[in-house]
């Protein structure tokens, strides 16, 4: 309860303070939160997070160790499709991003990816996406070729 208190007040007095409503078993409210405290080392703007670069993953662990077979499959599409550059966020680093990325997208699951700011959806939806072809036409329209359609292209 102390470090709820002191978060609070270093969010008031920064002047980035959202109340952001929980149950009593500490889970976050379903109504969406765009904001949490920005006073936090990692920037709590969610909506300014996920538009920041074309790709973005909310993910337990981190690209290089991913720590869930979940992240892991986001991490594989997205590297069949030489997807590299991309930002990640490791949830288990920040329980408050983890709760918050949650009610942002209104998704009870991580991983959860972002095209140019608009939510895509979990790991799920990216393997569906990759296994009908939608991955590639959806990479094409932020401007990345995927190297899976390269790899194709050249062995013709």
């Amino acid at each position: 309860m102390n470090s709820l208190i002191r978060s609070t007040a270093k969010c008031l007095r920064t002047g980035a303070a959202v109340y952001l409503p929980r149950h009593t078993d500490g889970r976050v409210w379903s109504a969406s939160a765009r904001f949490l405290c920005a006073a936090a080392d990692v920037p709590k703007d969610l909506g300014e997070m996920v538009k920041k670069d074309k790709v973005v993953v909310f993910m337990k662990g981190t690209p290089a160790q991913p720590m869930c077979g979940f992240s892991n499959a986001v991490v594989q599409i997205l590297r069949m499709h030489g997807v590299d550059d991309y930002a990640a966020y490791n949830v288990l680093e920040d329980s408050e991003l983890r709760e918050g990325v949650k009610a942002f997208s209104n998704w009870p699951t991580i991983p959860q990816v972002y095209f140019s700011g608009e939510f895509v959806g979990g790991c799920d939806i990216l393997l569906q996406m990759h296994q009908n072809g939608d991955l590639v036409e959806e990479l094409k329209k932020l401007g990345i070729s995927s190297a899976l359609l390269k790899a194709e292209e050249e062995s013709k």
